[in-house]
């Protein structure tokens, strides 16, 4: 005789929430692997090709050789020293630049901030060797300076790279010294007042000692920046060699792919010391900010806000205008010497024409996609993982921001040009570009992230689980909504970073397969400068599109979901 359904045996609640316990962690597991198996194919694997094709020599054989020759090959000595003194010469000149105009936006009652943040998001928009040919456009040989005074200025070489990597690298460390000034406390700077500390012994005692770990923090960021810069180096080093072009050279120009790969990995060293250093000051920075912290509000002074004012806009100025120049040139018939308004440049045939920028959409697209699901996915895992695993994937997950892209570039092609193998159905495929870019921006995207997952409100996941929702309903009920808003964020910085990225793809793109930014320099090298304008204005337009729809999406979201965007 069969069972009735009443008369089977009803799930205890035990047994209920045992099932749900096992679906979590099955989801969690799940969650956490395949983010993770994705690094170690896409990350870790191709950076321990690169290091065992350094011990390759020419011959076959293995071993240090290939170190061994760095002291006795001058061109990669003469390209570390050169590297090493842009670099210094770019920090020195952004930490000072920048902490000034970051003081005038925090510190300051002047007006127009807006339209000062604006201009310092312009080189954010473009790829990075849009500022070389600025400087080209106005310095160069042909360019507005020589044709109005007949002055000959050689801007090719250290000084033409390092107002390029100024001008590229300025913003970021804008961005940092704001966060850090934002971080003061105002009832320091009243108990100062009480005591009748004078202006300027507040600010050397109780703004720079609070700044220490930004400005460390700044400093970093744009030494690795100018280190790692391949595009500007491209554009105006001339017969300056630095790091980033010598490993071009040596792989794409001479096809030695052993020393190409001992380049490599000299370019990695101090990239990674300096993000161990950078992220050490910035834990500490953000360790150092009180819980009950009073925003300083700057009293308004002529002298003060007149000063730092003037230099703000000094620099928002030169900014626009270097960017504005190539967008004008991009219109101009021949410049300098015939300045008629034409649309003749944008009449690109040469570089496969307008294909590559198809391309970069599409693969950004992907990219951005990718990063989403498995971003997403990781800070979910992360977050229920416990303490000590936690910690080792979150380590694993910030690893890539210490990779340049070159590095990253040129290690894919070790690990996915073998024929025979699985992996090299990815080879000379635009998801391996897409793959690249997400994988360069991973820690970026990541802690973006996890950020934002932090944001949820544990009460109300606690309320979902209570209420008998499983662990699908919780991240539908609870997490999603209030992930909206850092879930969009990190499709768009994914999609603009694609867009305007040089160094990761350049070793990647093949005679059939180009992308929108190595379009821009290959009509450069070509000679076609004024196309190479037009190609980059194009792709200001789209990122700086990109970014409107961003802002747009996420003001319409911000109140709807009650959380800041």
């Amino acid at each position: 005789m069969s069972a009735t359904p009443a008369s089977l045996p009803r799930p205890t609640p035990e047994l209920m929430r045992s099932s749900r316990r096992s679906a979590e962690q099955w989801l969690v597991t799940v969650s956490v692997l395949v983010p993770l198996l994705g690094l170690m194919l896409f990350f870790v694997y191709p950076l321990l090709t690169i290091a065992w094709h350094s011990l390759i020599l020419k011959d076959g054989s293995f071993g240090l050789g290939n170190y061994a020759a760095l002291s006795s090959t001058p061109g990669i000595v003469t390209a570390t020293l050169n590297s090493l003194a842009v670099s210094v010469a770019t920090t020195a000149v952004c930490v000072v630049g920048g902490f000034l105009v970051a003081f005038a936006l925090e510190r300051t009652s002047m007006r127009g901030t807006r339209a000062i943040r604006g201009a310092l998001t312009l080189p954010l928009l473009a790829p990075s060797l849009v500022q070389g040919l600025g400087l080209l456009f106005v310095l160069g040989r042909n360019g507005l300076v020589h044709k109005w005074t007949g002055w000959d200025i050689n801007i090719y070489g250290f000084w033409g790279l390092l107002i390029s990597d100024v001008f590229y690298a300025l913003p970021q460390a804008v961005m940092i010294l704001q966060a850090s000034l934002r971080n003061a406390d105002a009832r320091y700077y009243d108990a100062a007042e009480v005591m009748g500390a004078s202006g300027w012994r507040q600010f050397f005692d109780i703004t720079l000692p609070n700044c220490k770990f930004g400005v460390l923090s700044a400093a970093f960021v744009v030494f690795i920046v100018t280190l790692t810069d391949f595009g500007n180096a491209a554009v105006i080093g001339g017969d300056y060699r630095v790091l980033a072009t010598e490993i071009y050279s040596q792989v794409s120009g001479q096809m030695d792919f052993g020393m190409g790969s001992v380049v490599g990995i000299l370019l990695l060293l101090p990239s990674l010391v300096s993000i161990y250093i950078e992220r050490v000051a910035a834990q500490r920075q953000f360790g150092s900010v009180s819980e009950g912290l009073i925003p300083v509000k700057p009293m308004p002074s002529k002298l003060r806000d007149g000063a730092f004012g003037a230099f703000a806009w000094l620099v928002a100025l030169l900014i626009v205008g270097l960017v504005g120049t190539v967008i004008f040139a991009s219109f101009v018939k021949l410049w300098p010497y015939r300045m008629t308004l034409t649309l003749a440049n944008y009449n690109i045939t040469l570089a496969d024409g307008y294909t590559p920028l198809w391309t970069s959409l599409q693969l950004s697209v992907v990219s951005a996609v990718i990063g989403v699901v498995l971003l997403f996915s990781l800070a979910f895992g992360t977050k229920r993982l416990p303490g000590g695993l936690s910690k080792a994937v979150y380590l694993l997950a910030v690893l890539p921001v210490g990779v340049p892209g070159l590095v990253i570039g040129l290690s894919y092609i070790f690990a996915f040009n073998v024929p025979g193998t699985p992996l090299y159905w990815f080879y000379g495929s635009a998801v391996l570009i897409a793959l690249c870019n997400f994988y360069h921006y991973h820690t970026q995207g990541f802690l973006t992230m996890v950020t934002g997952m932090r944001a949820v409100p544990p009460a109300l996941e606690e309320v979902t689980s209570c209420l008998g929702g499983h662990i699908g309903q919780v991240l539908r009920d609870a997490v999603l909504p209030f992930m909206v808003p850092t879930v969009l964020s990190v499709f768009f910085f994914l999609f603009m970073r694609s867009m305007v990225t040089l160094s990761a793809v350049i070793f990647l793109v093949t005679p059939t397969l180009n992308v929108a930014s190595v379009s821009v320099m290959r009509l450069d090298e070509s000679g076609f400068v004024s196309q190479a304008a037009a190609f980059s204005t194009i792709i200001i337009a789209v990122v700086a599109g990109a970014l409107l729809i961003m802002r747009i999406a996420l003001g319409k979201l911000s109140p709807r979901l009650g959380v800041k965007g």
